[in-house]
């Protein structure tokens, strides 16, 4: 499959990015037709000039069951266990032995079976397609004063570009100017239009509504969140989860166990035309299809949802999930901490500790080190870069400004530093403390304050209700994680760890026979996104906690992680229904064919109706996502 982004100029056009929509061919319709007429000319009463009939049905077999002898031959060759090449055995003996009307309709039932298969296997592909309208052929780019039109293909990171009212936004960027309202839902799953002002973040694929807005440009192509779920879907329909295999081996094994049945049959019975039946009536077309659309369907369905999940492997394994480790800061926080206090040693202004606190953090990306250079900005203090530095994940940072050693972190990092820390105020207020030296001596400590997201405690509550049990793990203070912890509900929580305490404890879950989601969006969360079952990455975290996450929040709201566990369970229950309706169907169609209950043409009828609803039981969740499609573009 071509690359969404390969084409500069129609880099959004349905017809280069996947295959064309699945139509019946007119070689195809013209079978079908010609079968249909043979199959009536068979009956005399109809067709009194027609002397044998028997004629007609074996040309009309001959001919409409080609494509199914042509498919058998192959798999032959390839020496695949295959339907396709039961069913050309089962054709093959109903003409032997006489039965040339049973061959025939037998073909006939078959063919317009994998027509309605190819035709439900493509809504699957089509989610890739009714993707593809959510993103503009173009931009309008400020440059030099002036807008002008510019393929997506050829916008860059930092482009200025202008979203009039109605616009469909074509990058994730950042506000720069303008007031609007967005429709998100595409891309995030919320129902109500956002409000976007300066700063707000916007996503590719959305829908400005109402005032004009200017965007600097932080993503494009791949890199955007439109992006991320059409490479999500993509990659669903190419890659295999565990389950696909199972379904692959029952599919054969069952081919095998058709020709057992059939063996024993005739060995008893000595009637082909019940050892006809049993092989034709054992099938599993549908688990072997119906597998991968569910997969695929789910995917689709929860990137539309706002959450992307990077291949059927992880979708399977969510539906395992019984723990969810989860970080404190811009998981269950917004991850825009403030700094509400800051505090001076005697002799140091608040100023000097702002501006040495900025300089350390002004490479940083995590939240609290955005905080500090937004605070510093605030009071229009400069921050200068540093000569050297240093980032020590979950305790702190040490540079080199000014010829003199600068070191901002934790207290306990900084007391491993030797750091001098007489003369420091009583702490007031309940918060992240971050401590500030120069040279070994204290400058000041400085309080900052998250605010807990309001789906945190909703989402915990769900999740505990799911028979889930959520743990808490934070590099924060263990007083301010205990408090976060009391107003969740959630009884296991852990606070002053490390990255490698944080990892060490997920590896004892996983050893402990738990299967564990992390959900974090630091860098600091890195290895423990990577060691556990399902790492979960929230949209605003770092690129590194986002790279390194099976499952991305594009909206942050844990609500939606919730929903993907729903979905993924609802997904399992679909192909467990399958499987266990194939067996069942298989089971009870093999005994009765044995038993002379079955002719062969009523073994192909509920051979090729079990299949279509074994396909149409797995489109269910292919139906939902395209429905939300469709009120989304109108």
């Amino acid at each position: 499959m071509k690359s969404i982004f390969s084409s500069p100029q129609r880099c959004c056009a349905a017809e280069n990015l996947s295959p064309a929509p699945y139509r019946p061919q007119a070689a195809e319709i013209i079978r079908i037709l010609f079968m249909a007429f043979m199959i009536l000319a068979d009956h005399r009463k109809f067709w009194g000039l027609l002397p044998e009939p028997e004629t007609f049905s074996l040309i009309g077999t001959l001919v409409g069951a080609f494509p199914i002898f042509q498919e058998a031959f192959s798999n032959l060759i390839a020496r695949r266990m295959t339907m396709e090449l039961s069913m050309a055995i089962a054709v093959v003996a109903a003409l032997t032995i006489g039965e040339h009307q049973s061959a025939l309709v037998i073909a006939f039932f078959v063919l317009i079976a994998e027509i309605l298969e190819h035709m439900t296997m493509d809504r699957g592909r089509n989610a890739i397609r009714d993707l593809l309208a959510y993103l503009p052929a173009e931009a309008a780019v400020k440059e030099n004063g002036e807008v002008r039109l510019k393929p997506i293909g050829q916008l860059r990171i930092g482009d200025i570009v202008v979203i009039k009212p109605g616009e469909r936004i074509s990058v994730d960027g950042e506000v720069i100017g303008g007031n609007s309202f967005v429709d998100q839902s595409a891309i995030t799953g919320e129902s109500m239009p956002a409000a976007k002002s300066l700063r707000s973040k916007v996503f590719a694929g959305t829908i400005n509504q109402s005032g004009a807005l200017e965007v600097r440009t932080d993503r494009v192509g791949r890199e955007t969140a439109f992006g991320k779920i059409v490479e999500a879907v993509e990659k669903a329909e190419h890659s295999r989860a565990p389950v696909q295999k199972i379904a692959d081996r029952l599919a054969r094994n069952l081919v095998y166990f058709a020709f057992l049945c059939a063996g024993i049959t005739f060995l008893f019975s000595h009637n082909l035309r019940d050892t006809i039946s049993v092989i034709i009536v054992a099938g599993a077309c549908g688990v072997a299809a119906g597998t991968p659309l569910a997969i695929l369907g789910a995917i689709g369905q929860a990137a539309r949802q706002g959450a992307i999940v990077k291949g059927g492997l992880y979708l399977e394994t969510l539906g395992k999930i019984d723990t969810v480790v989860i970080d404190k800061t811009g998981t269950l926080t917004f991850g825009h901490p403030e700094v509400t206090e800051v505090s001076p040693v005697a002799g140091v202004s608040e100023a000097d500790v702002l501006r040495v606190a900025a300089a350390a953090e002004v490479f940083s990306e995590h939240p609290i080190g955005k905080a500090v250079t937004r605070k510093a900005a605030d009071r229009s203090i400069p921050a200068s870069e540093p000569q050297k530095f240093n980032y020590i994940p979950g305790k702190g940072i040490v540079c080199l400004l000014d010829g003199q050693e600068i070191i901002v972190g934790k207290e306990s990092f900084l007391k491993e530093k030797k750091v001098d820390f007489s003369g420091l105020p009583v702490a007031e207020g309940t918060g992240s403390l971050i401590f500030v030296a120069r040279s070994k001596k204290l400058l000041g400590r400085m309080l900052i304050r998250d605010e807990l997201r309001p789906q945190s405690r909703a989402a915990i509550s769900l999740l505990k209700k799911m028979g889930i049990e959520p743990v808490l793990l934070s590099g924060d203070s263990q007083q301010i994680t205990q408090e976060v912890g009391k107003l969740l509900g959630i009884s296991r929580v852990s606070g002053e760890l490390l990255p490698d305490d944080k990892l060490r404890r997920i590896n004892d879950l996983i050893l402990d026979n738990h299967c564990v989601a992390m959900i974090g969006d630091g860098i600091n969360d890195a290895p423990a996104l990577s060691a556990s079952s399902i790492g979960v990455a929230m949209g605003s975290g770092t690129d590194v906690a986002r790279e390194s996450a099976d499952v991305l929040l594009i909206g942050n709201d844990l609500l939606k992680f919730v929903d993907v566990l729903k979905l993924s369970r609802r997904c399992h229950a679909i192909i467990m229904f399958n499987f266990i309706g194939t067996l069942t169907v298989d089971g009870v169609g093999v005994v009765l064919a044995a038993l002379g209950f079955l002719n062969p043409m009523m073994a192909a009828f509920i051979h090729v109706s079990s299949e279509l609803v074994f396909i149409l039981n797995s489109a269910r969740l292919l139906s939902t996502a395209s429905f939300k499609i469709k009120r989304a573009q109108h």
